[in-house]
């Protein structure tokens, strides 16, 4: 199945200060997930910004914050974002099929996010190099649990080209220079 612009939204899940220092590959993953807002944002993609307990975990990292200061965000208390009343409203209210998700962590918050976001008959496309946990094993596990339960796997860069069709797509030159 082909995910294209026109059908889809982007959920980013928990990025957080407080959490994001503890967990595996945070530099590689922080410039993972830079890359993939910033081509999100050239294709006019949408973005729901979900925040865990901010008291506790703290605000979303300054590097991501830049980037999605002006989306909609959202706190919530559930690990999945759809069990939050208001982030579930945003997502349906989109209109959109495809649900592409990133953030942290990967066993907890983004696997029961895509579960529930398949049960609500919305195809989640999980974008495995923007993903991560305080354990590798953790994110190893949960992602292929996640790909059995019918998720679509996916990479930054695969994604971004997806939504860009072909060469001839004004936005191929940002996002060529973006992922070099």
């Amino acid at each position: 199945m082909r995910i294209n612009k026109e059908d889809a939204i982007f959920c980013l899940v928990d990025v957080q200060d407080k959490l994001y220092p503890h967990v595996t590959n945070k530099d590689e993953i922080e410039k993972n997930l830079v890359t993939l807002a910033k081509g999100l944002k050239l294709h006019g993609i949408p973005f729901i910004v979900n925040e865990q307990y901010k008291k506790g975990i703290g605000e979303t990292i300054p590097s991501l914050r830049e980037i999605v200061d002006e989306d909609p965000h959202f706190e919530k208390t559930t690990f999945s974002c759809c069990k939050n009343e208001p982030t579930m409203d945003a997502i349906k209210a989109a209109g959109k099929k495809f649900v592409i998700v990133a953030g942290i962590e990967t066993h907890v918050c983004v696997l029961q996010t895509c579960i529930d976001l398949l049960e609500a008959g919305l195809q989640p496309v999980l974008v495995t190099d923007c993903v991560t946990s305080r354990k590798q094993k953790d994110t190893d596990m949960a992602i292929q649990r996640l790909i059995q339960a019918g998720v679509v796997p996916t990479t930054y860069e695969s994604i971004l080209f997806e939504l860009t069709v072909n060469a001839k797509d004004p936005n191929f030159k940002g996002i060529s220079s973006l992922v070099k």
